[in-house]
């Protein structure tokens, strides 16, 4: 018997099948991609436009910057004007003023106590800095002894301490003995004495802006 022979026309079907697949698979791949350009078209219509921000006007912000300038300025100025003036203040040629410092009868002998008084040649903008202050101790009658409260090592203010009778310095760790001389620490020279009078029961200290040795 003879192999049954293929039917006619079995492989052009086969081939017409696949090339209608292909022009449909080609036909729904080109309108997907008309499909996406036709709404990337629409889009900004779409979508109401943003209003664009008024420009700054140039003058607007130059007035805005130098009024901050000026700002910062002043308040710089207002906290550092005093501290510069206690800082800086002229010391040589300065006047010897006589400060008020209290009565008399205020002081008990012996005692050792701290008096303030305004600064002898005060700046206009000095503010807290022009007043300043001594250390004074009655010996008697009216005997008095002042010394500065800066230390002569970096003018660090000292302290008095009545048990130990001296001078302290709390930042470099020196100190005084009750007549100003050194005790110990770096401090290279004693402190420094003011001259003292009693003026109609009043008590005053002679000083200088900023203390020297007398």
């Amino acid at each position: 018997m003879h192999p049954e022979a293929p039917k006619p026309g079995g492989g052009k079907l086969v081939r017409r099948l696949g090339l209608a697949l292909a022009w449909l698979v080609g036909a729904l791949v080109g309108a997907t991609r008309v499909r996406r350009r036709l709404e990337d078209r629409a889009a900004p219509a779409d979508r109401a436009p943003r209003a664009a921000p008024p420009p700054e006007c140039p003058g607007r912000r130059r007035f805005l910057t130098r009024l901050s300038m000026a700002a910062g300025g002043l308040t710089a100025a207002m906290v550092g004007v005093p501290f510069l003036g206690f800082v800086f203040r002229p010391g040589r040629g300065a006047p010897r003023v006589w400060r008020d410092v209290g009565r008399l009868a205020d002081f008990a002998v012996g005692a050792t106590v701290k008096v303030n008084y305004l600064d002898p040649a005060p700046l206009p903008w000095a503010g807290f800095a022009a007043q300043t202050a001594a250390w004074l101790r009655r010996d008697g009658g009216e005997r008095f002894v002042a010394f500065t409260i800066y230390c002569s090592h970096t003018g660090c203010p000292v302290r008095w301490d009545e048990g130990a009778q001296l001078f302290l310095c709390p930042c470099h760790g020196g100190s005084f003995y009750r007549d100003g001389a050194v005790a110990s620490g770096p401090p290279p020279v004693p402190l420094t004495r003011y001259p003292v009078r009693v003026r109609d029961g009043v008590v005053e200290i002679q000083t200088l802006p900023i203390p020297g040795r007398l």
